[in-house]
């Protein structure tokens, strides 16, 4: 029989226990706490582009809404969007891929929730990042998996080495995550660590979920995928969607490719979740990937400018380093200078400095020493912000 724990008096399955969370948030709500008590706050905590969603795609939603597109669709999702991501993630990514690999999902956590519940339990390891996204840990633990964290060191630019990816494969490891770029340190998995973990996945016969939710951020050079790869179409499974690259956070749109088999079972948990995603959103999404992309360029031009000014301004401030990344919209910046641990510095510096950050261990015990910030913000909110850290921090060195 199952253990229980309890909440207050509620008795709760044990495996509730075992599910973490994303501390973002948490943040964010003490930053709105004090903001209604009349302080000023620099949100930097949330990774939301701070854009609009491009006018042809709200105008596609409003016209699918119109024409009464309010009704239960396919559980994989519409024909045509299976369909248009089937040819761009081909374009993208140089391979043949059909729509039967693609599922389509109310944002990108289900394609990592549903791909993990899939694939692993009790007695299976999964590899993955640290520092990395918080919920990759959180579902193995809910899936009874074991977590094997991959560490990520500011020496390699935030990378994984391959040898020591080696030396953490077992005879149990079902699944490895990699994401590029990079959640929190914006970090590119290069070409020669892709044909690594390939390698490693045929010999020891384990799947790859990649997460590429930020593959069109990118800055310096390019963030190739380990689909592309001989022997890998049949062993990764690619999360992606529209929030990011789209500014669509709200419209709740992700999905993944993977091989059909998994496709089906993975439709099978989208039947039992949550039935489908809203035909509406999914004509917006078709637009999104067949319109115009001028407005994605001109967003990732913008955060570029932001990461300059970024990261310029830590390295001015004393005892603090931070690498220059290549994608993604977000700066980890060392503080190990400062004497201060990461969570304590986060505290101080929202309380005293109202700076709204992230601990780096809030993405693991590899993220000790570190901050995370989100450029989604705008170049004067970032200075103000700046200013605010150099003032809080004076003294501590």
């Amino acid at each position: 029989m199952e253990q229980r724990f309890h909440t207050g008096s509620i008795a709760l399955a044990e495996r509730m226990s075992r599910l973490g969370t994303e501390s973002a948030f948490d943040v964010l709500v003490r930053a709105r706490a004090l903001e209604a008590q009349g302080r000023s706050v620099v949100h930097l905590e949330i990774g939301e582009p701070d854009f609009d969603t491009p006018a042809h795609i709200i105008e596609a939603g409003v016209n699918a809404l119109r024409s009464g597109q309010t009704h239960y669709t396919p559980a994989a999702g519409i024909p045509e969007l299976r369909q248009a991501i089937a040819e761009y993630v081909g374009r993208t990514r140089g391979v043949r891929c059909e729509a039967e690999r693609v599922v389509v999902t109310p944002g990108g956590k289900p394609i990592m929730f549903f791909t993990i519940l899939a694939l692993v339990g009790p007695g299976d390891e999964v590899i993955y990042p640290d520092p990395g996204f918080p919920i990759y840990e959180s579902v193995i633990n809910f899936a009874g998996a074991t977590p094997v964290p991959l560490p990520l060191r500011e020496e390699n630019d935030f990378g994984f080495d391959v040898a020591e990816l080696k030396s953490l494969v077992t005879e149990r490891t079902r699944l490895v995550i990699v994401n590029s770029p990079h959640n929190p340190t914006g970090g590119i998995i290069g070409a020669a660590a892709q044909e690594g973990l390939a390698r490693l996945a045929v010999e020891h016969d384990f799947l790859v979920l990649s997460d590429e939710i930020y593959t069109r951020m990118v800055y310096e050079g390019s963030a190739p995928s380990v689909i592309s790869l001989p022997g890998m179409l049949d062993r990764t499974i690619i999360l992606d969607g529209f929030s990011k690259t789209y500014a669509m956070t709200g419209w709740r749109l992700g999905y993944g490719v993977m091989p059909p088999g998994l496709a089906e079972q993975v439709t099978r948990l989208v039947i039992n979740c949550n039935s489908c995603t809203p035909g509406f959103s999914q004509l917006a999404a078709v637009a999104a990937l067949t319109g115009p992309q001028d407005a994605v360029e001109t967003m990732v031009a913008e955060f570029r400018r932001r990461r300059d000014a970024i990261v310029n301004g830590l390295n001015e401030i004393p005892g603090i380093t931070c690498r220059t990344p290549a994608g993604a919209f977000y700066v980890f910046p060392n503080i190990t200078g400062l004497g201060r641990r990461s969570g304590e510095l986060a505290d101080m510096l929202l309380n005293e400095g109202g700076v709204s950050l992230l601990a780096g261990t809030a993405f693991g015990q590899n993220g000790e020493g570190y901050l995370r910030l989100s450029y989604a913000n705008s170049l004067a909110n970032i200075e103000v912000a700046l200013d605010r850290i150099a003032r809080t921090v004076e003294g501590l060195r």
